[in-house]
């Protein structure tokens, strides 16, 4: 499933459900509706920004892994992976762009 953020702060942003979804119950969203409201960015784009720090540092972890060591299969997966922070960018970018001109964020409408 996918979900489709708005704000008149950015264009819309599409994500695919299971790749947002544990980031917004952590925050206490429900994934299929919801809103974060001008009060709540500051601390929606800080929380972004401490999950994005964690997945750049465990992907350093994860480059020091000699490549010679890893099967084809963990190679490919390494090769095809796309981390957190590069999913989250976009969304994060709108949080940063609705909290400077204050505006809320919907999705599921």
């Amino acid at each position: 499933m996918l979900v489709t953020f708005q704000s008149t702060a950015d264009a819309d942003i599409t994500m695919y459900q299971s790749h947002i979804a544990p980031v917004l119950e952590s925050m206490g969203k429900d994934v299929k509706r919801g809103v974060i409201t001008v009060p709540e960015l500051p601390s929606f784009i800080n929380a972004f920004e401490v999950l994005m720090e964690q997945d750049r540092q465990q992907r350093a972890q994860m480059e020091e892994i000699d490549e010679d060591e890893l099967d084809e299969v963990e190679k490919k997966k390494r090769k095809d992976f796309v981390s957190i922070s590069a999913r989250l960018f976009p969304l994060y970018e709108m949080l940063k762009a609705a909290n400077k001109k204050q505006k809320e964020i919907i999705w599921g409408v």
